[in-house]
């Protein structure tokens, strides 16, 4: 479960920076739609940014409050995905 979470958050943070990179490249862009729509990306990262780090020191702290039941939840998500990419 620690894996597939820490390989989302990654995906996650590799989408924030590809959209901070645009964000960056666009800069010397003039006009006032362009001038809104930055403004609109930048608030709309700063609040994917956020909610990325509550939602990790969350997901943590339940993972640490209920071991087992984490492993349980992973080991019945994995038993399903078996049953079903065994299928043909």
């Amino acid at each position: 479960m620690d894996a597939a979470g820490d390989k989302l958050m990654d995906e996650l943070r590799a989408a924030v920076a590809a959209a901070e990179e645009l964000l960056s490249v666009t800069a010397d862009q003039v006009g006032p739609k362009v001038q809104e729509a930055r403004a609109r990306a930048e608030e709309t990262l700063r609040g994917a940014r956020e909610r990325l780090q509550g939602a990790g020191r969350d997901l943590d702290a339940k993972v640490r409050a209920h071991p087992w039941a984490a492993v349980g939840v992973a080991a019945g998500i994995g038993l399903i995905l078996g049953i079903l990419l065994s299928r043909k």
